[in-house]
């Protein structure tokens, strides 16, 4: 059935019906009368394989019908083999995971982005810890804010039934770099530890935890969509 679809995909001899064709081969191109390179593939024993229609004049290739098909397929197989298989990773919160576990699962989210796979966290709300869906929602954005150098939101948090999913796409090779935000908040880390403690602590009460970036889960939200871009 393969063979018979890939066939088909090509006009052969005399099903090439247009007035003039460019052929292509090791030496360059040239292009003639259909008739003329007809001519010359039947003193070769060979077929005249059309191989890029919509080009003007089509192009085509001199060449056994069934070696030209094997190439095709021999190169449509190596290239398929070349292709990364891209795998969506599950990582699984509850609404109050602490910390151990927290960076326990980002550590592996990291790994399954940098592998180039994707990655569906959520959160389960299992009987009344649907209370706590604010909660769980701001531990999602967390994440997503923990991983901004090496995915890309490609969904916010969302609740289904009883799970909540945010969805998280690998970033490109050798382009991750620190988000406007996080270089904002490590100069005000290093800004901090130049201050007096009265000033510390002045500081602390005006300014909530990560730069009010989770103080919550709307705040979160719209920060967060700057990693969707």
């Amino acid at each position: 059935m393969k063979n018979d679809k890939m066939k088909n995909q090509y006009r052969v001899n005399e099903q090439i019906r247009v007035r003039e064709v460019r052929v292509v081969g090791d030496d360059g191109s040239t292009v003639m009368p259909t008739r003329q390179a007809l001519d010359i593939a039947r003193d070769k024993g060979v077929d005249l394989v059309e191989i890029s229609p919509n080009a003007q004049p089509p192009v085509c290739r001199i060449i056994d019908y069934s070696k030209f098909l094997y190439q095709q397929k021999k190169r449509a197989k190596e290239l398929k083999a070349k292709q990364v298989r891209q795998e969506v990773k599950e990582i699984r919160f509850g609404p109050q995971t602490d910390d151990h576990d927290y960076n326990f699962k980002l550590k592996h989210a990291k790994e399954f982005l940098e592998e180039g796979n994707k990655v569906r966290a959520f959160v389960f709300f299992r009987g009344r810890s649907i209370l706590f869906k604010e909660q769980g929602e701001v531990l999602l954005l967390r994440f997503a804010n923990d991983l901004e150098e090496y995915g890309k939101v490609e969904q916010m948090p969302a609740l289904e039934g009883k799970k909540m999913f945010l969805y998280l796409s690998p970033k490109k090779a050798g382009v991750a770099k620190k988000s406007q935000q996080k270089m904002d908040r490590e100069r005000r880390e290093a800004e901090a530890k130049g201050q007096t403690k009265e000033e510390g602590a002045t500081e602390s009460a005006e300014t909530p935890a990560n730069g009010g970036l989770f103080a919550n889960a709307k705040n979160g939200a719209d920060a967060l969509k700057k990693l969707q871009k």
